[in-house]
This record gives C-alpha cells, structure tokens and sequence, in this order.
C-alpha cells in the first residue's frame, strides 16, 4: 500500500523534479502546480498531473495559499511536499494543509514558527545546552542597550534581523562609533524585508566557518544524524559550493556535535528533516538557526550516507518510525556541491534568457540535479539557481579531481552561468587545501 494516495509539490524547477523522482520511486503519483511563465517547464512535464496556479509572480502564484490548497483539493492530493523556498518554512501554510485534513511533508508548525523566529530558535536551543554565539538574551530594546550588549561582549558585532534570512538585515559595527549607523540600517532591512523590525546582537567572528548538521527526526524521540556540510564558500550570505564533511572537522567533533544536536531535538519532539547552523571557528561550534526544512545542499549528505533523504521525508510524514539508529548509518567518502545558477560570473547579474545547448556531465560518481533543457527559458521571476553538480568520490583530494573534469564537461549554452567562477575555485590552491572560511569567497571573488 503507497504511503499517500498523491502528493503535490508546491514548488518548481530541481527541486520539483527532485521530489517527483523520488514518488515515483515510491509508486506515489505526484501533481505539479505552475506559474504561467512555468507552463513549460520540466516538472510540468513529467508530473502526472498539472494545474496552473497563478501568473508569473511568486507572491500570485507559488506563494498562493489558497490556490495550492484549491489544486490538492481539485486533484484529490493528501499530502503536500512545500521543497525549499518559497512556503516551506511558512508556519501559517502548513497549519491550513492540516487544517484542510492534508498532509504537510514537514515539521509541526509549532516547531517551524519557533525556528523561523532567530531569537526564539537561539532561547529554545540554550535550553536544550546547545552552544551558541556570544550575545544579547533576545531582542535589542534600543540604542542604549545595543551599546551596552556590545560593550560586555566586545567588538566587533554583528546586527541581525529576529526574522531574517540571506543576509538582509544584517550588519558589522567594528566600533563603538558605528553601532549607531549599522543599528539603523539593520531595523529598517529588517522592517522592509520581514515586515518585522526586531533586531539582536552577536560576536562577530573574524575567521569562522559555517558548517550544519542534516538531521531526520520521527517525532518519538528518534533522532538521527547524516554528517555535517561545510558551507562556508558563500558570496553576501549565499552558498556557492557545499561538502560534506567539512575539511576543518574530524569523526569526534562530528560524533560530538551529532549526539549533541540530536539529543537536543529528541526533547524538543520534533519531526521530519531539519539542518542546523553553526559557526566553528578555534574549535567551538556556536548555533545560529536552524532550517525546518529540505536544504538545496541535501544530496551531499544523501552521497556519503547512501540515504534519500525525501523519501525518508515523505516516510516520516506518514507516521512511520525512523526503524534505525545512528550506529546504522555509516559514512562512506567525501561530496561536493555546486550551485550553478544564471548569472553573470563576474558582475552576478542575472541572466534569464533561452538554453541554446545544455550537456550535463557524467561518469562515476556525478549527479545533476536540474530542470534544464535545450530550447527552455529560463525565467527572470525566480531564483538564479538552474542546476547542481554533485561529485561522490573515496577522498577529498579525488572530489576535487572529479567535480574539475565535470566542470569542463559541463556545457550551458545561451546564457552566462557561475560555470567558469566554479572551474577557477575547483583549482585554486588554499580551496584545494581546505583553507577558507565565510569570509574567503568575497576575497577570491574580488581578485579575479
């Protein structure tokens, strides 16, 4: 008997794809919403069933509570997969897929609000003794108290938005006389982003790198743990290229901090996938937010655990138990991601526009994960993000010699992709050794 009767995916492009394929392996059919722009888009194609939700624009079409709610209703869906983006971490949207006697394939609401509230997710995780960065106790009052959170703390600080996300609402002050500016300026992103103004401080690190924990949780005190990523190559706040695991970490700081996070959850209840943030630097981890959600970055962690993390999603949500434990899961080689989206290498303006030619690459150990196809137009609505390249190899140092072979197969004709600025970081010697933080990119980038 199938898990659900069907399942819609409210969502488009890899990840819609990525979704279906994993259905179909279950012997679930799938329906597939879409924007207009979207009408001839791949997960359209190769859904079993399609309804067109709205025009072009996310905020009419795949942010459309009610018109995704109308096409399970209208195609006799149960459950409904939310991806990444988009509502996918939208307490209210997954309250409404219950309350209309669907599935959410997903944590509880209760779990996605508390951790899409940054403040909320730093109190609820100091109560379960995870570690985190030094800083205010929640939200910064005013000017006065940003001041006196900086003194006791040191500087440099980082200002961040309670609701943010990307980078938006977030800035540096390297001194006293900039707290004031940087204070400001962050409330008002905060506000113009988030529609909510709340701000909090942190410790800046100067040289740390962000690594995350996958985890799966069956909502009975099971938790499990699928490695960490290192995602510290990433451009204002935007990962680039993820590994998994993280050149910086050996198997008792990843034991460590696995049977840490996961006890954590195993209080907390919580349920299905989730990613959890931290900055490592001098050999401590410092929690910053947790995703409530399927990462972009997943296949990494599905590489070197042999585990498909959706199905295991789509499981969990049906109520069945994990059925394993963390001595079960056994990790095998070394992965590495990139993100190719439709930009300009240089300047990193977009670049939607027709596919003259794709030619994915291939061969042992690679897996393209993209809605691409020659004759399509990429749409300039959405995310840059059009295809990832994903390398499975023994070793780091064969990762890195197989991801440089499937770069230079790797054709996108008709529009300017991020191929060539991956092919140089492929073969740059401080990437090959390992040695970067969050701050390397930017530097890398300026060079060139």
């Amino acid at each position: 008997m199938a898990l659900f009767h069907k399942i819609l995916i409210a969502n488009r492009g890899e990840i819609a794809l990525r979704i279906q394929r994993a259905c179909r392996e279950l012997g679930i059919p799938t329906v597939a919403v879409h924007s207009t722009a979207d009408a001839t888009a791949m997960h359209v194609r190769l859904a079993d069933e399609s309804v067109c939700i709205g025009p072009p624009s996310a905020r009419d079409s795949y942010l459309n509570i009610p018109a995704i709610l109308s096409a399970a209703a209208i195609t006799g869906a149960d459950a409904i997969h939310p991806g990444y983006g988009f509502l996918s971490e939208n307490a209210r949207f997954a309250e409404m897929v219950e309350a209309h006697g669907l599935t959410f394939i997903g944590p509880a609401p209760a779990h996605i609000r508390m951790m899409g509230d940054k403040i909320a997710a730093k109190t609820a995780m100091a109560g379960l003794d995870v570690p985190l960065v030094p800083g205010s106790d929640g939200a910064v009052a005013d000017l006065a108290e940003a001041r006196a959170v900086a003194a006791r703390i040191g500087y440099p600080v980082l200002i961040k938005a309670a609701a943010g996300g990307g980078g938006r609402g977030m800035k540096v002050a390297a001194r006293d006389a900039e707290i004031e500016e940087a204070w400001r300026v962050a409330r008002t992103e905060a506000a113009s982003a988030f529609g909510n103004d709340q701000v909090y401080i942190e410790k800046y690190l100067d040289r740390p790198r962000h690594v995350e924990l996958q985890v799966l949780a069956d909502g009975h005190g099971n938790v499990v743990h699928f490695g960490e990523r290192d995602c510290s190559l990433q451009r204002r706040h935007q990962k680039l290229l993820e590994e998994a695991g993280s050149p910086a970490l050996d198997a008792a700081a990843r034991d460590a901090l696995g049977a840490r996070v996961t006890g954590a959850l195993a209080r907390l209840g919580y349920r299905n996938a989730g990613t959890l943030e931290f900055l490592y630097q001098d050999g401590q981890f410092a929690f910053i937010e947790m995703n409530t959600r399927l990462q972009v970055e997943h296949p990494v962690s599905e590489a070197i655990a042999g585990v498909d993390l959706v199905q295991e999603q789509i499981r969990l949500a049906a109520g069945e138990p994990l059925g394993y434990g963390q001595a079960d899961i056994r990790f095998s080689g070394h992965a590495i991601e990139c993100r190719i989206n439709a930009e300009d290498p240089l300047t990193f303006a977009p670049t939607p526009g027709r596919v003259k030619v794709f030619h994915p690459p291939g061969g042992p150990g690679v897996r393209v994960d993209s809605a691409l196809y020659a004759g399509y137009v990429v749409p300039p609505y959405y995310d840059s993000l059009v295809a990832k390249l994903i390398v499975h190899a023994p070793s780091r140092p064969e990762a890195i010699a197989r991801l440089a072979r499937a770069l230079d197969e790797f054709v996108i004709d008709g529009i300017k992709t991020t191929l060539p600025l991956h092919q140089r970081i492929v073969r740059d010697k401080e990437f090959v050794a390992g040695d970067y933080t969050i701050h390397w990119l930017e530097r890398f980038v300026g060079s060139q």
